[in-house]
């Protein structure tokens, strides 16, 4: 029987981890209804901000006849990859009715106001072709699975996209956070002498201060939006990759392939890229995955807080934010929804960093949240 390679081997330790396995399934799941986004949402105007004030904080699988009236101005039809990215603009204004009568051309209905006020009376000239159609043509029957929030707008359909802000933010962040933690790790560990105290003096400074108040500062000087959280929470967790990168760098740099790589006349950079990386990618990895959890919750406080994703882009903390007020009333699933979902996505996390951690028998690190 053929041996099996070091990936192999790693990726077979990894499976007998039937949590962590259950872990990277869910988080592959969320990352396909991430990207569908906008193709799989039942609002699927961009940024899911269809709002109809009328049905403000319904329960979950309440469901509305609705009124489709065709927008006035033009609205133009979108391909479906642009969709998938940004949403389609809606095409009708959806009013939610209680009953309607059709007489030729006119249509008269009861639009819903409120649960506690009487519907009001209106009524609405159909074109020739349309009113030959029939009601099915003009009305439908919508259904918000997860309910609405303040403002109308489809639980469901902003809790998809929210997945799509913080896992973006969780991957921009520690994209950044390697790029810079590799780099700075590996020059401090391999070079040694004074370039390692300065280093370790700069990075011991950084570790020193609260991460969420160290991604408070830089939100402050870069400003609020989607990007700067991107910079700001990635700026703010490669003091943890640097140095574990320094300190599997000071242990292996000694070694005799290392030594023998000098001897040959390499490089020091070809000797880091070509030797050294290669050999602690099991580490760096299980850091990744750890920081993976911390950016998100990292993004969910900011939010909370107001120097997130400004409204109305919908994010798991924001959404929170707007409505934690109602966990003492009787629509308190408008904020638990959201925190299950930062709850399970960060713990889905833990688990494959767990289950890393084992593949690569790496010994348990205390890190910071």
């Amino acid at each position: 029987m053929a041996e099996l390679t070091p990936t192999q081997r790693t990726w077979k330790a990894f499976k007998r981890n039937k949590f962590a396995v259950a872990g990277l399934l869910f988080i592959v799941f969320s990352v396909m209804v991430a990207i569908l986004g906008y193709l799989i949402m039942p609002d699927s105007t961009p940024l899911a901000n269809n709002q109809t004030i009328q049905l403000s904080t319904k329960k979950p699988g309440a469901s509305f006849m609705m009124l489709h009236l065709k927008k006035t101005e033009h609205v133009d039809t979108v391909n479906w990859f642009t969709k998938m990215l940004f949403g389609q603009p809606a095409f009708y204004r959806d009013i939610p009715i209680t009953s309607y009568k059709q007489s030729k051309e006119i249509l008269v209905v009861n639009e819903y106001i409120g649960d506690e006020d009487k519907p009001e009376k209106k009524d609405y000239q159909l074109s020739p072709a349309l009113a030959a159609k029939g009601p099915s043509a003009y009305i439908a029957h919508k259904t918000f699975l997860l309910g609405t929030d303040v403002y109308g707008r489809d639980m469901l359909s902003r809790l998809i996209l929210g997945a799509r802000i913080s896992l973006s933010v969780g991957l921009m962040a520690v994209i950044i956070s390697l790029l810079i933690g590799i780099s700075i790790g590996a020059i401090a560990g391999y070079f040694g002498g004074w370039i390692d105290a300065v280093l370790s003096w700069f990075m011991n400074i950084l570790w020193a201060l609260p991460a969420l108040l160290l991604v408070i500062a830089i939100s402050f000087a870069l400003g609020k939006g989607l990007w700067q959280i991107f910079i700001a929470v990635g700026l703010s967790m490669w003091v943890e990759v640097a140095r574990l990168v320094r300190g599997q760098v000071l242990s292996i740099k000694q070694t005799e392939y290392i030594e023998a790589a000098r001897s040959l006349g390499y490089s020091n950079f070809r000797i880091i890229r070509r030797h050294i990386l290669p050999n602690i990618a099991g580490p760096i990895l299980v850091m990744a995955s750890s920081n993976f959890a911390s950016a998100i919750l990292l993004e969910a406080g900011l939010s909370f807080l107001g120097f997130g994703a400004q409204p109305p882009m919908p994010t798991w903390g924001s959404m929170i934010k707007e409505h934690y007020g109602y966990i003492i009333m009787d629509s308190a699933y408008l904020s638990i929804i959201p925190g299950l979902a930062i709850m399970l996505i960060v713990y889905a996390f833990n688990l494959v960093t767990v289950g890393l951690r084992d593949a690569f028998d790496i010994k348990s690190q205390s890190t910071r949240i």
